[in-house]
């Protein structure tokens, strides 16, 4: 376990205090390895330590076996044949393609990096008490973060005391956007969202429950701020619902929750419909981050992305840093960053439960 500075709390009753996350190490026959992280989320996906593990190795490490590597769309169709057990599935996709990156004598950031050189990030507040909130973003702020997240949902006149201090604070050097976790009222949320935008708040995720469909895109449809799109799109087949319907302007693509491969038909699939895109952090450490990064770095990510949650922990995974300046981040910096050993990894609070296929 990873423990959290302070702790992160999110929606009506959420709350997270350490990471307990599963490695996935994948090997080929050909004696290359690829790792990844799968975020252990059973409040979000279902999927616990025990569930990953067993997923992995009942079901979805004996139907990769003798499959071509270089056959991505086999890979992904046979993966996907198993519903559900995001994090699982997006784990192995990224392991699947940092093997094949070296079976073609690359590492994974040369492999998938995109045209963007300097990513502006995002950093995720939890709600708390005034004076924490405050305190946690300037301590942020002078590490090199020019955007919050700021959770809401629970208490309306502590979510504005807490946007207008911030306001005071930061402004005009940092963009403030929220995150209802589908927390506000049917019958207020245009009201709702009427005053963060007086307040300043750039755009909102998930202001209403997901399966409230018709109402979300009326509320999309007033055009009183734009809307991210999260739990409403854990993948691919929930993207074209939500196109559909047109019930956001901004997508939140996790890779943590859809790997490489399903978040760049994702990408795409965003792109044509003329939506704003951004990466979103599953609470990962500094590994899971650094994949969603090199993914963020890709033609269409268009938004702040939430690349900055290895702030909030005391011990990580990376033999090195990822550092921010004035908001943004270096994506050369990320070919520098490679995985501790897994000897070193196992001294930083037993924080992975090892999973191998």
């Amino acid at each position: 376990m990873l423990p959290i500075k302070g702790e992160l709390s999110w929606g009506k009753s959420s709350h997270l205090q350490t990471l307990k996350h599963v490695l996935i190490k994948v090997s080929s026959s050909e004696g290359h390895t690829g790792i990844a992280e799968a975020p252990v989320r059973p409040g979000i996906y279902g999927e616990t330590i025990k569930s990953i593990e067993a997923i992995i190795a009942l079901e979805l490490g004996p139907r990769l076996l003798n499959l071509d590597l270089a056959d991505e769309d086999a890979i992904y169709d046979t993966l996907h044949r198993v519903p559900n057990n995001h994090t699982a599935k997006g784990a192995l996709d990224i392991a699947l393609s940092e093997i094949r990156a070296k079976s073609q004598g690359k590492t994974l950031f040369e492999a998938q990096r995109g045209p963007q050189e300097r990513l502006r990030v995002s950093f995720i507040l939890g709600i708390s008490n005034l004076d924490n909130m405050l305190a946690e973003a300037k301590t942020i702020f002078a590490q090199g973060v020019r955007v919050f997240k700021i959770k809401i949902g629970r208490d309306a006149k502590h979510d504005r005391r807490v946007i207008e201090a911030l306001s005071t604070e930061f402004a005009p050097e940092v963009i403030l956007y929220a995150d209802a976790n589908e927390g506000l009222s049917l019958n207020n949320a245009a009201r709702e969202l009427e005053q963060l935008a007086k307040l300043g708040i750039a755009y909102i995720e998930e202001p209403l429950p997901v399966e409230l469909i018709r109402a979300r895109a009326e509320l999309r449809a007033a055009k009183i701020m734009p809307i991210i799109a999260d739990d409403s799109c854990f993948s691919l087949r929930d993207l074209h619902r939500e196109l559909e319907l047109n019930t956001f302007d901004i997508l939140n693509i996790k890779t943590a929750r859809t790997g490489f491969t399903e978040s760049a038909k994702m990408l795409v699939l965003a792109q044509e419909a003329g939506k704003g895109v951004m990466l979103g952090s599953q609470a990962s450490s500094s590994l899971g981050s650094l994949h969603c990064a090199i993914f963020a770095s890709k033609e269409g990510v268009s938004h702040p992305s939430e690349l900055s949650f290895p702030l909030k922990l005391n011990a990580d995974t990376l033999d090195g840093k990822l550092s921010f300046d004035q908001g943004y981040l270096d994506v050369n910096s990320l070919s520098k960053l490679k995985l501790k050993t897994l000897a070193e990894i196992d001294k930083v609070q037993n924080y992975f439960k090892e999973a191998q296929l």
